[in-house]
Order: structure tokens, then sequence, then C-alpha cells
């Protein structure tokens, strides 16, 4: 069960090491865009490659999707970046259902535990395996495995690392299950884990205010996708401005928080601890871009700054 590139890398893997798929688990399809065109999911389509069967729920309670998932005769389920399941769904195979996480649980529980790992200048994340339960990311887990965060990466770069990562641990823990050698544990309680919930247009908007590190890290941690954004106030005009790469450069300074320094180099911005060096930006109607090919057809005023 799964929709998103993340979990076809999982689905593919278990193609090339023989496990029978008897059946696929996607999100219904979904008009998108200002043409309201349906697109299929990551899952669906590589499904339909490998002639793999497919059921779309609107409703995992449905009668008649519960009686067609039972027809399927699987004896595990395995979930991958798929919404929560009801108890009549995860209960109902021989062996249960696991799911595969792409955070080191339970910290960032969540829908969005690469980005925030990022965002909260994480140098160490990882993905889980654990049996599925009542509640959302809580179950009893099966397997964990690390991996470094560089300082370079993005959620972009990080989701791939993670993803063939999650796969691998896909595999080792079917061996366990198929060997009889599954050994769980508890996930530790904490009064103070660290949350990945959904991410909204607002979280994506960069306070100028924040320190060098928190708004690189932001601007890392949403990177390709959805992308922090602010507004670059040129005079009397305001733009929006999308950020998708940036670079830091400690130094002192005199200038007003998100005062812009631009010369024939680039762009960089002046924040709490130094620069923050712009790499690649987007106008709106525009392709993304090197920020000093947007200085090219930009004429920045002396106070030019963001906000």
């Amino acid at each position: 069960m799964g929709t998103p590139n993340f979990a076809v890398a999982t689905l593919s893997a278990l193609l090339l090491k023989g496990y029978v798929v008897v059946g696929v688990i996607t999100a219904p399809d979904r008009p998108s865009g200002r043409g309201r065109k349906v697109n299929t999911s990551a899952v669906k389509d590589f499904a339909i490659e490998n002639r793999l069967p497919i059921l779309q729920p609107n409703n995992l309670k449905d009668p008649v999707f519960l009686a067609a998932l039972q027809s399927l005769g699987g004896n595990l389920q395995i979930v991958v970046a798929f919404r929560m399941l009801p108890r009549s769904v995860w209960a109902l195979p021989e062996y249960g259902t696991f799911n595969l996480h792409a955070s080191l649980l339970p910290d960032y529980r969540g829908a969005a535990p690469i980005n925030w790992a990022i965002i909260n200048g994480e140098t160490l994340t990882g993905v889980t395996t654990f049996f599925i339960d009542e509640k959302i990311d809580t179950g009893q887990i099966i397997l964990q495995k690390e991996i470094a965060i560089d300082e370079n990466d993005t959620a972009g770069t990080l989701h791939d690392r993670l993803m063939d990562l999650g796969a691998a641990l896909v595999i080792d823990t079917l061996k366990l299950i198929e060997n009889d050698k599954v050994e769980t544990k508890e996930q530790p309680i904490s009064k103070q884990l660290k949350e990945a919930p959904k991410i909204y247009s607002e979280t994506c908007e960069v306070n100028w205010n924040e320190t060098m590190d928190q708004i690189h890290n932001l601007i890392r941690g949403l990177s390709p996708y959805p992308v922090a954004c602010t507004h670059l106030v040129n005079g009397s005009e305001s733009v929006f401005l999308k950020i998708y790469r940036s670079d830091k450069e400690k130094d002192s300074h005199n200038y007003p928080l998100g005062h812009i320094v631009a010369d024939k180099h680039g762009i960089k911005i002046a924040v709490n601890g130094g620069y923050l060096h712009l790499l690649e930006i987007q106008l709106p109607g525009k392709r993304k871009m090197l920020a000093k090919e947007v200085l090219n057809g930009l004429k920045l005023e002396k106070n030019a700054k963001m906000a």
C-alpha cells in the first residue's frame, strides 16, 4: 500500500527479490493543476507496467473494498507512504501489516519526517519498520537503520537516499518474518518527541529575523518541494520569490535583517550571523534560475530587501 515514488522503490525491490505481490493498493486518481488533468500515482503507474492487480479505494471501510482486499489472498501487508488504516484492513492478513517510516521512531511521527529533520537541523535520521496498530506511527518497532544527514542535503537528496535504504530495510524485515525471527520492541516514551506535521503554505514563509542556520535549513528542508518562499521588496514593488538553494557566509555586518546585497556574482541577504547567498530562485511565471541569472533582468533599488 502506497502512493508516491518513495513507495515504488519498495515495490520494485519486492519484485526483484522474487516475492509474490498479489495486489497493490494506492490512492484514487485525482485531477490537479490548472487544466484539472487526471493524474495517477507513481505506485499505480509502476503496478500497471508490471501487470499487478490494483485497488484504489476512496473509503478504506467500504465493504466492497474489504471484500476485494480479502479476495487477493495476501498473508502480509506492507505500507509505505499511505494513509491511516482502520483495524478492518491492518488486522486482515495472517502475518499482520507493517509500515516503513522515514524517520527513527518515535521521533518525527507524521506526514513530513524528511522535511522536518532537515528544517530542524538534524545530522542523523533513518528508516523504521513497525507493525501497525490503532494509532499513527506508534506500533512495535521491528528494525531501524540510521543514515547521516549531510550539511548540503535537501529534502530531495535525503528522500532518495532514505527511499533506497527503506526498500532494503523492508526486505530485511520480510526475511525476519519468513524465518519467524522477529523480535519487536516498544517505541520509547518521551515527553519531548520531535514532530513531523503536514507542511502548509505558512510553513514555507521565510522569517528573516531567524538565524542564518535556521533559514538555510528551512530552504534545504523544503527543496525541491514545496519550496521556501519570501517577498522581494524592490522600491514600491513586492515580488513573490521561491528559494531552492542557498549557502551560508558567516560574517559581521551593520545591515538591517533581510537587506539585499547584490553584485555581478549573485545575491546575498543580510541575516543574523552573516549573509545567506541565494543560489537558485524562481520568480512568478519564470523557470527556476541561478540567482545571478535573475540579476540580468532585474534592477535592484538601493534599499531592496526581503520581507
